[in-house]
């Protein structure tokens, strides 16, 4: 399914959302002017390989360069094609107004960059000897969309449902649309498990994580003004 529209609207101006909608469209905009070789270089520095995390050891963390952990937050900003910025854009511009509008401007950054944060921690998890940069907003747009969840169930998404060799479009519960979400990134997730890097497209834990971070996000920085679900 394909999200088009919800049916809840802000009361507030969600500036940080479109911050972040533009600032991951600005950062494409620079990888589609580097070169090859130099887009290359950039996904290597700035994108998230689990080795280079897990590989650090305890007794030698005071002398790393803690450079190596930027990638953590740079990796969720970057994106490896116009489809991948668009669909996680698509769900971050439906989803994120709205939310931000229930935890405040600043409490939805906060939010946002831990929900992305915490994605990429369960990438690493699971694919701890990785050494494929992994890249884009999907852990961080998951946190959204389970913090979504909780707090709007009864909306309804305008959606596009494919239904055998045809496309339609209906409305859906957010509840119902959203758990389906969820439910296809843990199978996805659970399937993944013997795969070979090379085989394994899309960081279906980090989704996972994300989703459940943003959940758990959204109950401790809600307004309790905003207690009923």
């Amino acid at each position: 399914m394909i999200p088009l529209r919800d049916s809840v609207r802000p009361k507030t101006i969600p500036f940080v959302n479109y911050a972040l909608v533009l600032i991951n469209i600005y950062v494409f905009y620079i990888e589609l002017n580097l070169s090859p070789k130099e887009l290359e270089v950039f996904i290597n520095n700035f994108g998230l390989i689990p080795q280079s995390i897990t590989s650090l050891l305890w007794d030698n963390l005071i002398d790393v360069n803690y450079r190596l952990f930027l990638p953590l937050i740079t990796s969720i900003f970057i994106h490896g094609s116009l489809l991948h910025l668009v669909g996680n854009m698509l769900y971050l511009w439906i989803f994120g107004d709205n939310v931000e509008d229930r935890l405040g401007h600043l409490k939805y950054l906060l939010f946002y960059l831990i929900a992305g944060l915490v994605g990429n921690l369960t990438h690493i998890y699971f694919n701890s000897t990785s050494t494929i940069p992994t890249i884009g907003a999907s852990g961080a747009v998951a946190g959204v969309l389970g913090a979504y969840f909780l707090a709007f169930p009864k909306a309804k998404i305008l959606a596009l449902v494919p239904v055998f060799l045809f496309v339609t479009i209906t409305q859906v519960r957010a509840v119902i649309f959203l758990f389906l979400w969820f439910f296809l990134q843990l199978i996805n997730g659970l399937a993944s498990f013997g795969l070979s890097e090379e085989t394994q497209m899309v960081a279906w834990w980090a989704h996972i994580g994300g989703f459940v971070a943003g959940a758990v996000g959204y109950l401790v920085f809600r307004k309790r003004k905003h207690l009923e679900i």
